[in-house]
C-alpha cells in the first residue's frame, strides 16, 4: 500500500505542469538553468525544454543544466523563443537571461544628410532589434533629437530621419546603446542649412518674456532654459518664452546653436 501511494505522488508531480518562457536573439551563447526538487520531493522541477518549438536535448533531471543553443545552428541575431516546462508548485530559474539580449554590432555602410535635414543611413551586421538614437551636436554637447527602431537584420538595411536644422553648420550622427550600457556611434556627418536664419534674443528690461527674432520678425527655434545651478526649467520649440513666472536671478538660454546668459533683475 505504501508503494502504491508513493507512485501516486510521483505521477501527481508530473501531471500538474506549468511553463516558463523567454525570448530574445541568438548571440552565440548558451542558457543555464537552475532547477529544484518538486514540492513533494520526487523528481526535479524542470521537465522539458523547447527552442522555437523544437525539443532541446537538455538534461533536465538535475539541479542545474545547460540549454545548448549551438545544436540548432542559429545565425547570430536570429530570434529565439525558449519554453521550459516545469511542475506546478515550483519554478526553475534562468541564470543568464542577458545572453539573449541583442548586442550593438551594426556597421554603417553609408550615412549622409541633405541641407534640408533629411538624414539617411544604411547598415549591415545588426544582431538584434535595437533602437537607433539620432543625435545632433549643439550647445557644446550631443543631444538626442529622435529615435528610429532598428530592424535587426544582418543584411543591408536603409533608414531615414528628418532632422530639424539650426542655422549654419549642423553635425549629426546615429548611435545605439545595448544591454552592456555602452554607446556605439556612427561617424558624424555635416551639412549647412541655407533655409534657417540665425535668431537673436530680444526682451524688455523686466524680462516678462523673451523672443527669438531675425530681422525684426519672430522665428521658431528649439530652446532650453537653465537656472544658475544647471537645473532645466523650460524647453521646447517656439518663437517666444514666458519669463514672468521665473524669479530674479541668472539664467542660461540654449537656442538655435547658441548659448546666452540672461540676468533677470
Amino acid at each position: 500500500m505504501k508503494l502504491i501511494l508513493g507512485l501516486l505522488f510521483v505521477v501527481n508531480c508530473f501531471v500538474s505542469l506549468a511553463s516558463l518562457s523567454i525570448e530574445g536573439y541568438y548571440q552565440g551563447k548558451n542558457l543555464y538553468v537552475q532547477s529544484s526538487l518538486c514540492d513533494d520531493g520526487f523528481g526535479y522541477c524542470a521537465t522539458k525544454v523547447t527552442v522555437n518549438g523544437n525539443i532541446a536535448p537538455s538534461q533536465t533531471g538535475g539541479g542545474a543544466f545547460e540549454i545548448n543553443l549551438t545544436n540548432f545552428n542559429f545565425r547570430i541575431g536570429e530570434p529565439l523563443f525558449v519554453v521550459i516546462e516545469h511542475n506546478d508548485g515550483c519554478k526553475p530559474k534562468i541564470i543568464n537571461p542577458e545572453v539573449l539580449l541583442p548586442n550593438s554590432t551594426f556597421e554603417v555602410k553609408e550615412i549622409k544628410c541633405s541641407n534640408t535635414g533629411k538624414l539617411t543611413w544604411s547598415t549591415i551586421e545588426e544582431s538584434g532589434k535595437l533602437t537607433y538614437q539620432i543625435e545632433q551636436y549643439k550647445w557644446n554637447k550631443w543631444i538626442v533629437i529622435g529615435e528610429v527602431a532598428g530592424q535587426g537584420k544582418g543584411v543591408k538595411t536603409d533608414y531615414v530621419f528628418n532632422v530639424i536644422p539650426h542655422s549654419g553648420e549642423n553635425k549629426v550622427r546615429v548611435s545605439q546603446t545595448d544591454n552592456t550600457g555602452n554607446k556605439r556611434a556612427s561617424k558624424e556627418v555635416k551639412f549647412v542649412s541655407t533655409a534657417v536664419n540665425a535668431p537673436s534674443i530680444v526682451s524688455d528690461n523686466k524680462y516678462k518674456s523673451i523672443k527669438f527674432v531675425f530681422n525684426g520678425e519672430k522665428v521658431e527655434t528649439k530652446y532650453e532654459i537653465y537656472d544658475a545651478f544647471g537645473n532645466i526649467l523650460k524647453k521646447g520649440m517656439n518663437n517666444e518664452v514666458d519669463f514672468s513666472d521665473l524669479s530674479k536671478g541668472i539664467y542660461y538660454v540654449n537656442y538655435d546653436n547658441k548659448n546666452e546668459k540672461i540676468v533677470k533683475e
